[in-house]
């Protein structure tokens, strides 16, 4: 499996932003998609999470009810729809791929995904 972000930009606090990740490779092995994030000097953090089928979903509670993780089977998309962004949201975006089962309390961390994308900078402006 091989991951491609996208999206990334300079925005300004209040703005809206929806960042796309690409799947391509053997997709069926995947179990969930999920979104982190790495600000300066801070360490990676989860964002958002997605099962495969895009039946369940989880949040990280800095985001909950501003972003939205969905999949797209058409585009082999995982897109992360961000809005009321705020200037502590400014970041490195990275998506990941879990290709075993993972228990849903374990999605939230990073070594449930064994593939990564390279990331792509969100910088919100105040």
């Amino acid at each position: 499996v091989q991951l491609q972000a996208s999206g990334g930009g300079l925005v300004q606090a209040g703005d809206s932003l929806t960042l796309s990740c690409t799947t391509s490779g053997r997709t069926s092995s995947v179990f969930a998609m999920a979104w982190f994030r790495q600000a300066p000097g801070k360490e990676r953090e989860f964002v958002a999470a997605i099962s495969w089928t895009g039946s369940n979903t989880i949040y990280a509670d800095s985001v909950r009810g501003r972003f939205t993780i969905s999949r797209d089977d058409i585009k082999k998309t995982t897109n992360l729809q961000m809005n009321s962004l705020k200037p502590e949201d400014t970041a490195v975006y990275y998506c990941a791929a879990a290709r075993s089962y993972q228990l849903p309390s374990l999605l939230l961390q990073l070594a449930a995904y064994d593939v990564w994308g390279q990331g792509t900078q969100v910088t919100v402006s105040s």
